[in-house]
């Protein structure tokens, strides 16, 4: 009985000093800089990379753990998927909804009139946590319910502007006051609607009928350190790891030139990202998540016009 016994105490100890050491290499990791030569040059000389990498100036300050703040998307849970119809901030899980439901409006009702992302990330309470990210499927029910207000009546809280959503220094989600801005504007009548909310059939074909009849739709996938030295040409993990869930809005799809079909996507750091502020990711093949959850909803005509 000693033997064993003394056995589990050395089991134990070897198990804690492992965990300690992961948990040291971890905390180096979050302090290193996201943006490495050593990446860039492993996927520009990788002649089945597909696309090309550079030192993104928009992340030129930024440590890994600073870059990871910025995915705000939480894995779905499995009984809000169960229930759902088969058709410096981590915000980008409510961008990604607002811009989508943003665009449906115009394309349905030809209404050119930009949605509040603050209004959903500061008063949705079962969306998540707020700038510490939230659930895409539930900002579509939180439309559905409850509406979101305008852009004019309600602006996004950070007053600079958004480089990224919720940019340096981090933010803490904005209080949900419920109220204009400009005292002309009523809240209530600021409210545009979703009718329904759902997943769309995760098979691209599935996927690009959504987008042809009903405007753009909002993903979620994984995002690996290669992601934010994106630059152009088709996108594929090839190195690094994975850092969390982001959530943006895709837009349409086509096949390169050197014949790779892809998704076309629009991100939410502003132009001087990526190629225009846009990217293109491998379609047909799930990389990264990309296709395991696409959101969208119908626009209502409730206030509209």
């Amino acid at each position: 009985m000693d033997s064993e016994s003394g056995d589990d105490v050395e089991t134990s100890t070897e198990k804690t000093t492992l965990v300690t050491a992961v948990e040291q290499l971890s905390q180096v990791k979050l302090n290193s800089r996201i943006l490495q030569n050593s990446i860039v040059k492993q996927v520009n000389e990788n002649p089945k990379a597909g696309w090309k990498a550079a030192l993104n100036p928009r992340f030129s300050n930024y440590t890994v753990g600073e870059f990871k703040s910025i995915l705000g998307v939480k894995p779905t849970p499995k009984e809000d998927l169960m229930s759902i119809p088969v058709g410096h901030c981590g915000s980008c899980w409510a961008f990604g909804a607002v811009e989508a439901l943003t665009d449906r409006f115009c394309i349905h009702f030809g209404s050119n009139i930009p949605l509040s992302v603050n209004d959903l990330l500061a008063c949705c309470e079962d969306c998540g946590s707020g700038c510490d990210g939230g659930y895409p499927i539930a900002a579509w029910k939180y439309f559905v319910n409850n509406g979101v207000v305008t852009e004019k009546c309600d602006p996004y809280f950070d007053p600079i502007g958004c480089s990224h959503p919720g940019c340096k220094p981090i933010y803490p989600t904005p209080e949900c006051v419920k109220k204009c801005v400009k005292g002309d504007l009523l809240w209530n009548e600021s409210k545009h609607y979703s009718v329904d909310s759902y997943l769309v059939n995760q098979q691209p074909a599935d996927i690009m009928a959504e987008v042809y009849k009903n405007g753009p739709v909002q993903v979620s996938f994984m995002v690996y350190e290669d992601f934010a030295h994106y630059k152009s040409g088709v996108y594929k993990h090839v190195t690094g790891e994975v850092l969390g869930g982001h959530s943006v809005k895709l837009i349409g799809w086509g096949t390169s030139d050197e014949g790779e079909d892809y998704w076309l996507l629009a991100n939410q750091w502003n132009r001087s990202w990526g190629d225009d502020g846009y990217f293109k990711i491998i379609r047909g093949v799930n990389e990264c998540g990309i296709e395991d959850e696409v959101v969208a909803g119908l626009p209502s005509n409730k206030h509209v016009g």
